[in-house]
């Protein structure tokens, strides 16, 4: 079992924040440690977010706690009528977050029996404290970078297998591949742009994070591998091109990594291009089939590579 550093901040937080509330000697200790809960989250970002959410809701809730309270009376039908009200303005305000926070709050008063700014003042400390206490908790996030490393290594892996296949098949025929690069290089795409993402909302001054793009360049660029499986099946016989593109998709996957060498391989590649057109028109229909397939072919390595010049690193 593994245990989380969201666990282990929860477990340090909660009774931090109830211990600061027993110090100050407010009223519903405890509650503090339910607001810190409520408010560790797995990044930067969604804790400022929820911090403000809770801490606003919170807020409008005390106003209408004692709107109601004072004219309708403490009783059960009270609060009833009262979130009737009070859940449609906090989805209006965009702060339905904090509607389970706030809730807390409004039983406090409730239980309080009169509302008076001695109960008030409690509650803004109380609240004050259990999110003060996520949000300094949550200035630490751990790096993300060195999983993001390993998940860039393996796609870039995956990758050149997937070419090297490409190759082996333009020249050979059919093989005994059972493609499962695919497969598991769709999912480590996956869990790469989510963890990515993750990491750009840790970062919330930085304006360019080289993971996050990078992933994104890789998926389109998977598309297009994905496109040209058919497009190579479609060959079925080795030629003088079939074996010139294979030695590009050998080429290729000897040169996948975070560098941009693209426009060393985009010259090359219309160089090659150049070649086909100046070639013999085909003379069957068979001929015809596999010399379209091959420039459908060329188009696709076109762009792929062009996907890759199209993109920017901020760091190496």
């Amino acid at each position: 079992m593994k245990i989380g550093y969201r666990t282990i901040k929860t477990a340090l937080g909660t009774p931090f924040a109830i211990w600061v509330a027993q110090m100050l000697q407010l009223e519903n200790f405890a509650s503090a440690g339910i607001l810190t809960i409520l408010c560790i989250q797995i990044t930067r970002k969604r804790s400022f977010l929820s911090a403000w959410h809770r801490f606003s809701a919170c807020i409008v809730a005390m106003v209408f706690s004692f709107a109601f309270f004072e004219l309708i009376g403490y009783n059960p039908l009270a609060i009833g009528i009262m979130l009737f009200a009070f859940i449609p303005v906090t989805v209006w305000l965009n702060i339905t977050p904090g509607i389970v926070t706030s809730s807390v709050i409004i039983l406090h008063l409730y239980g309080s029996g009169s509302i008076g700014w001695e109960i008030i003042i409690n509650e803004v400390i109380l609240i004050t404290v259990g999110i003060g206490t996520a949000l300094l908790l949550n200035l630490y996030m751990p790096s993300l970078e060195n999983k993001l490393g390993e998940y860039r290594s393996q796609v870039e892996h995956n990758f050149s297998l997937i070419m090297k296949e490409l190759a082996t098949f333009l020249r050979d025929g059919d093989n005994d591949w059972t493609g499962h690069e695919l497969t598991e290089t769709a999912a480590l795409l996956e869990k790469a742009k989510s963890l990515s993402y993750r990491d750009v909302e840790n970062h919330l001054l930085r304006t360019h994070n080289h993971f996050y793009h990078y992933f994104h360049m890789r998926t389109k660029q998977f598309e297009l591998l994905e496109r040209m499986l058919p497009l190579v099946s479609r060959i079925s016989t080795s030629n003088m091109h079939s074996s010139k593109i294979a030695d590009f998709f050998d080429d290729l996957a000897g040169a996948i990594h975070p560098g941009n060498t693209a426009v060393i391989y985009l010259q090359r590649f219309k160089e090659m291009k150049e070649e086909f057109r100046e070639d013999d028109l085909p003379q069957t229909r068979e001929e015809f089939e596999m010399r379209a397939s091959l420039f459908h072919l060329l188009n696709e390595i076109e762009e792929y590579l062009i996907i890759k010049r199209s993109f920017k690193k901020s760091d190496v």
